[in-house]
């Protein structure tokens, strides 16, 4: 599992003020259990190092976070004032008996991007991730409760 969590972090557009891992922790059991670890990386720590740290601590019910931050174009109150600005994303990777099963139905690996917004790099990314890691399924899921895929297609026919 630490495997296809690497390549999916390897291919990420982590941003350019802290390109790397920011933080991990690692979750016993369910999400309702004190966490085990948790570490703070400054400067950011490379994927491979992040996932060394975890990987002598694999257990089938645990779930491990590692925390980045990519770079989104976000608006300001000035009208058409547009900002680059780092934001956070998390990398959750799930054992087999995390929180009763969890992974069967959440995946066992999850980007959680934070809040829908246009995520202009999202569809570059999951279609690098899918060639790299060899991914058989994928979910896009919305905080909003939207259908995130079909949001996307709207705003880029919108764009196109």
């Amino acid at each position: 599992m630490f495997m296809r969590a690497l390549a999916v972090m390897r291919d990420f557009p982590f941003a350019q003020s802290a390109p790397g891992i920011t933080a991990l922790s690692l979750h016993p059991v369910s999400w309702t259990e004190a966490t085990i670890l948790e570490e703070q990386f400054a400067p950011a720590a490379r994927p491979e190092e992040a996932v060394a740290i975890v990987s002598g601590l694999v257990h089938e019910d645990y779930a491990y976070v590692f925390e980045a931050n990519w770079e989104l174009w976000s608006p300001r109150q000035a009208p058409a004032e547009w900002v680059l600005e780092p934001a956070l994303v998390r990398f959750i990777v799930r054992g087999e008996e995390f929180a009763e099963g969890e992974a069967k139905t959440q995946g066992d690996i999850e980007i959680d991007f934070g809040l829908d917004a246009p995520l202009k790099v999202l569809v570059d990314f999951i279609n690098r991730v899918e060639k790299s890691a060899g991914t058989n399924a994928r979910l896009l899921w919305s905080e909003s409760g939207e259908n995130l895929a079909q949001k996307l297609v709207s705003r880029l026919q919108r764009v196109q």
